[in-house]
């Protein structure tokens, strides 16, 4: 690699690996020490092309779900199996993974701007801004951005485009998916939000069992399929279709509601 070799997004990659490496290793006692992440499906992860990949996934912290899909995915190039033990695999990771955040979020503070660096494409949400609803038209230079990520190799993707659960699944996606073709991986997770603070950057509580899912590629029809199968595909993949809500008991629910005002009130 040059020292000076950049990507398509004018990063340089040098640069880059060493952020994920620092980055990686200082996180990874959040998975594998103060909490347990227990992984499931993993071995999909090695089969896959190495461009034009879509992980659609649901959203628990803003930053805490990427990195530990960062550490899950390069541990699992690198021939462990629903493991991250041993941080060797994060000397040589795969330099073309990105994810799909906010503009706003990923400008908030230093540590964003850093994390951004690491593989973010940054997009203006359309339906929310500084903490308002608004309504505003898709930026076609936001839609170019990730297809340029996925020309150049993994996107990792919340298609809810909030931490809220059972929130309904952006169309946008839809259309990202029937315009580029990708394979498109679902991911379902879990603990994360009673790990972390929002955030995910402060550890709340340990000794929290996390899980991830990888799951097989969705069959989609790209010609055939309209926007509004794929985004009920989508729901049912990441385990956020309104027919989930039926097989959850409602004493969960209202514990799980009990819950959120206590970290709103604690942070």
């Amino acid at each position: 690699m040059g020292l000076f070799k950049k990507n398509p997004f004018g990063h340089i990659l040098f640069l880059k690996k060493w952020l994920i490496r620092i980055l990686g290793a200082a996180t990874h006692r959040r998975f594998k020490g103060f909490n347990t992440l227990q992984i499931e499906g993993s071995e999909i992860i090695k089969n896959l092309p190495d461009t034009n990949v879509l992980f659609v996934s649901n959203h628990q912290t803003y930053f805490a779900d990427v990195v530990a899909m960062f550490h899950v995915f390069n541990a699992s190039l690198s021939g462990r199996v629903d493991t991250i033990e041993n941080i060797g695999y994060l000397w040589n990771p795969k330099m073309n993974i990105y994810f799909v955040a906010a503009k706003e979020t990923m400008k908030s503070g230093l540590l964003p701007k850093i994390l951004a660096y690491a593989g973010s494409v940054s997009i203006e949400r359309t339906w929310r801004a500084k903490g308002e609803e608004v309504n505003r038209q898709v930026k076609m230079s936001d839609v170019s951005s990730i297809t340029t990520a996925l020309n150049d190799g993994w996107v990792i993707t919340f298609p809810q485009g909030t931490t809220k659960p059972w929130k309904p699944i952006r169309r946008g996606t839809a259309h990202i998916i029937k315009k580029n073709k990708p394979i498109v991986v679902p991911i379902v997770i879990d603990g994360f939000r009673r790990s972390f603070d929002k955030k995910g950057i402060r550890i709340k509580k340990r000794g929290i069992l996390q899980s991830m899912e990888i799951k097989e590629p969705l069959d989609i029809d790209y010609e055939n399929d309209t926007v509004q199968e794929i985004v009920e595909k989508l729901e049912y993949a990441i385990e956020q279709h309104p027919s989930f809500l039926k097989v959850i008991p409602e004493k969960e629910i209202e514990k799980e509601e009990e819950l959120n005002k206590e970290r709103h009130w604690r942070y």
